[in-house]
This record gives structure tokens, C-alpha cells and sequence, in this order.
């Protein structure tokens, strides 16, 4: 499961880790913010190559990914460490775990998809941050596509540019947590800074990775009009009124657990502050009400995908045009 690392340099015995914006600074014997990239003998090393801690198959909804190929079911892997320490993480008993405390199985990469190709469309890097597991990502990723499946990072979005770029070739989706549009609560709650962040998604997008983003809404936190507005209007100005973005409600987890739920209410204003701004996909999700995970042309008012839950169906899409009015669609099919 070790494995020498990519994008680092040495610095007098230590080593400069280069994958993502920590841009940690690791002694012998010690290892960077991730917990899962070590400096043995003054070269950097992944402690979890091919080191998977879940394997499931779900349904792309699930990511949420819901303009990429609706209905299909993705192989959805992942490994244990972060490179953020978000204080309301769902998988913390992942993201923040050691390689050496948790139940790892190791499967090469071509075992991944060959079960993916028996059970599924793509795969998924997710429950924990795909970018601390690059190696392992970019080799099985390049054997998926070898196997015409599509592969997914569902992603914090905090990578540096160049890795980013280096596994573009192979990675054709993305879903990336904006987890909010203030640096003060990057460094406070995930123990990050905002702008790597948004660099990051502008740069999916510019590579042609199909990209969408959620926004989990958290009361006190991150909840206000003004900073949900802020998010609204970087979108549109820099991703154009069709970009997919996702409201999503937070329940309390980790060391959240004294932050109430998100009220319905919180959520429907996000929404409409989304929809008064002019962008055209909005979804709110962890809520019951179906209506707001449907797609409808944004032309006609027409049910395009009808979903419930994780499931989906297609329902008013012809040819990738609305089959009422004809409008094309931003839905990769």
C-alpha cells in the first residue's frame, strides 16, 4: 500500500509536498496535514495506494451529480485521510482516520475495474478527499477509460494546479464543496483557505470536466443571505447562468453536533436567491420535497428528469433537447 508519491521536492532532508495547497513542509519521519503522505527517507511517500476503506455501488444522484448521466449506477470507492479538518465532516470516521487504525483492503487498480465494469458505469473517488489519494486515482482512472467507463472526483476542491491538470485527461465529472464564500470560516471550520478552492472549480470547468457544486448550509455558519448571495453571483460571473449548484441541508455531525439543522426555510431562500440571480439548475437536497430535485426546462417548465430520492427517470428529453419546446440541454446523456 506504500507507494512513492508524486509532486514533491526535497529541501535539505525534508521534503515539500506539492499536491495540494498546504504545500506542507514534512521532517523525516513525519507526515503532511493529510495524515496519509509520509517522508521516509527523505523522499515522500502515499501510505494508501490501492488502500480502499469502502466500495459500493450508488447511484450518480447520490454524489450529487444530477446533469451526468442520470440514472446510472457509479462504483464509488474510497480510502482514509483529508486534507482539510472540516469540524462537520459526515465521514469523519474515514477522513480523519490513520491508514495504521483503519480496516483497509488493498485492490490494485485493475481490480477496481474489473469490478466496476461488472457493476457499474464509471467510478466515483469519494466519502473521503480523492486528491490525497492521486496515485491511485490517476492509475485507475487511466485503465477506466481504457474500459469506456466515466469517472467521478466528488471533491473539497483544494489541489494544486498542476496535479489537477495532470489527471484531466481521465477524469470527466466533478462534484466540488463550496463550503462557503468566507476565508475566515475555511480557516476556522476546515482548516483551509477559500481561493484554492475556487481556483480549483474555475479550472475543472476550463479543463471540460463536467463540474457542479454544492453548498451545505449551515445555520450561523455560513447561512446568510448576503454570503449565499455572494456564492450566487461568483457562480453566474464565472460559470454563466446554466453552471448546476446544489443547496443542501446539514444535520449535526462530529463537532457540529450542538449546530441545529438547516430549517426548510433556510434552504428555500437559498433557492430563491439562486433562482432571483438567474441561474437556471438549482437543487436543494437532504429535504423531502421532490419537486426541488426534479429537472425542468428552464424555457418551458417542462419534467425532464423526475427523481425520488436517488432514483431517477427521464422522462422529457429527446435527442439532449427538451422534447416539449426543444431548448438543448447542459445534461451529459
Amino acid at each position: 500500500m506504500k507507494k512513492l508519491a508524486r509532486f514533491w521536492e526535497s529541501i535539505d532532508g525534508r521534503v515539500r509536498c506539492r499536491l495540494c495547497p498546504h504545500n506542507c513542509i514534512i521532517k523525516e519521519g513525519r507526515r503532511g496535514v493529510c495524515n496519509v503522505r509520509e517522508n521516509i527517507g527523505g523522499k515522500l511517500y502515499t501510505l494508501v495506494y490501492a488502500a480502499c476503506s469502502s466500495a459500493n455501488v450508488d447511484p450518480i444522484e447520490k454524489k450529487p451529480l444530477f446533469h451526468f448521466y442520470p440514472g446510472s449506477m457509479v462504483y464509488s470507492i474510497s480510502t482514509v485521510g483529508c486534507n482539510l479538518k472540516c469540524m462537520h465532516c459526515q465521514n469523519y470516521s474515514i477522513s480523519q482516520a490513520l491508514p495504521e487504525e483503519a480496516f483497509l483492503v488493498e485492490i490494485p487498480p485493475e481490480k477496481i475495474v474489473e469490478e466496476a465494469k461488472k457493476k457499474s458505469d464509471g467510478i466515483a473517488f469519494t466519502y473521503n478527499e480523492p486528491t490525497i489519494w492521486w496515485e491511485y486515482a490517476y492509475d485507475v482512472s487511466r485503465i477506466a477509460k481504457k474500459n469506456n467507463l466515466y469517472t467521478v472526483f466528488v471533491t473539497n476542491g483544494y489541489i494544486n494546479e498542476e496535479p489537477l491538470r495532470e489527471i484531466s485527461s481521465y477524469l470527466d465529472a466533478a462534484n466540488v464543496d463550496i463550503k462557503a464564500m468566507s476565508d475566515e470560516f475555511y480557516r476556522k471550520i476546515a482548516k483551509g483557505r477559500l481561493e484554492p478552492v475556487l481556483n480549483a472549480a474555475k479550472l475543472y470547468k476550463e479543463m471540460g470536466i463536467h463540474l457542479e457544486m454544492t453548498y451545505l448550509v449551515i445555520p450561523t455558519k455560513n447561512d446568510s443571505e448576503k454570503e449565499i448571495k455572494k456564492f450566487v453571483e461568483w457562480v453566474v460571473n464565472n460559470f454563466g447562468e446554466e453552471q448546476v449548484i446544489h443547496f443542501t441541508a446539514f444535520y449535526p455531525s462530529y463537532k457540529m453536533l450542538h449546530v441545529p439543522p438547516t430549517p426548510l426555510k433556510k434552504l428555500l431562500k437559498a433557492y430563491e436567491i439562486a433562482k432571483e440571480e438567474g441561474l437556471k439548475f438549482v437543487y436543494l437536497g437532504n429535504v423531502p420535497h421532490g419537486e426541488y430535485e426534479n429537472t425542468y426546462c428552464p424555457k418551458c417548465g417542462n419534467l425532464l428528469i423526475e427523481r425520488h430520492g436517488f432514483n431517477s427517470r427521464i422522462v422529457g428529453i429527446k435527442n439532449g433537447k427538451c422534447s416539449k419546446c426543444g431548448t438543448a440541454l447542459p445534461i451529459v446523456l
